[in-house]
């Protein structure tokens, strides 16, 4: 059902069953998949390309022009995927020609006033909560969980079933399945919860954590740490995860396990 009151382009594509609200704006250059519900005042603009079941509250804008000096109306695109929901006042921008594409994955919440900069990255089951930030090219894992008003760095990378407590300013790489709070941004322990929810095994659980004891809790630096897990851990799945994206970081990793900054926040 589209409302009159709305203002679709013709030349947008609407999948079946698309419901678009009262003064709701869809631009010409937009694909939206069968299901999708569209609320009043939200606006759609051209390279939207929005998947299935999808939820977009009021005043959420999908792919805006990037917020970034260097964009010179290059073509580009932001990309929504199946059941994700983007709450109220929320902004997604589309890419830039650093990667063409702004990217977020299926069954994942943007809470309201979240803001997704050009050509980022989020992984499906993400949960953005009210007024996150991310800037440019940042990378979110999937199953990740960024509490309130966190703000995250241009091309930093924050890694699978992540917890980041709220306020927190990320400028540093998070690795998978940690706990990262206070700034500068620290290991506060594992997304335990999170990881029993998600089916992960006791087994699991464990190797994770002997993981983390070497690299966050040691004492040891991280090139040190990682020969350590690799000497002493068997190979395994997880734990090639863990090293490769410590390995591959270029921004730095976060600070390890500290009583101080503990203590002090």
């Amino acid at each position: 059902m589209i409302s009159p009151l709305a203002y679709v382009d013709p030349n947008a594509k609407l999948g079946k069953d698309v419901e678009v609200e009262p003064f709701a704006c869809i631009y010409g250059d937009v694909e939206i998949g069968d299901g999708t519900w569209i609320a009043p005042h939200a606006v759609i603009k051209d390279g939207a390309r929005i998947g299935c079941n999808c939820k977009i509250h009021s005043g959420a804008v999908i792919a805006s022009i990037p917020q970034d000096l260097k964009f010179k109306g290059e073509y580009s695109t932001a990309v929504v995927g199946d059941r994700t929901m983007v709450r109220e006042c929320a902004t997604i921008s589309r890419g830039t020609s650093a990667r063409g594409v702004t990217t977020v994955g299926s069954d994942t919440l943007i809470m309201a006033y979240a803001h997704v900069g050009h050509d980022c990255v989020v992984g499906n089951h993400c949960i953005l909560v009210n007024n996150v930030s991310l800037a440019g090219e940042v990378e979110v894992g999937d199953w990740a969980i960024l509490g309130g008003h966190c703000a995250v760095h241009q091309f930093s990378k924050i890694g699978e079933h992540v917890m980041v407590s709220g306020g927190t300013l990320v400028n540093k790489d998070i690795p998978p399945y940690v706990i990262c709070a206070h700034s500068p941004n620290s290991f506060v322990g594992l997304n335990i919860v999170g990881l029993r929810r998600r089916g992960f095994t006791a087994d699991q659980i464990r190797e994770i954590q002997d993981i983390s004891r070497i690299l966050y809790q040691s004492g040891l630096p991280y090139s040190k740490g990682m020969e350590m897990v690799e000497s002493t851990i068997p190979q395994s799945e997880l734990r090639d995860k863990i090293v490769g994206f410590i390995r591959s970081s270029s921004r730095g990793i976060f600070h390890q396990y500290s009583t101080k900054v503990s203590n002090e926040q």
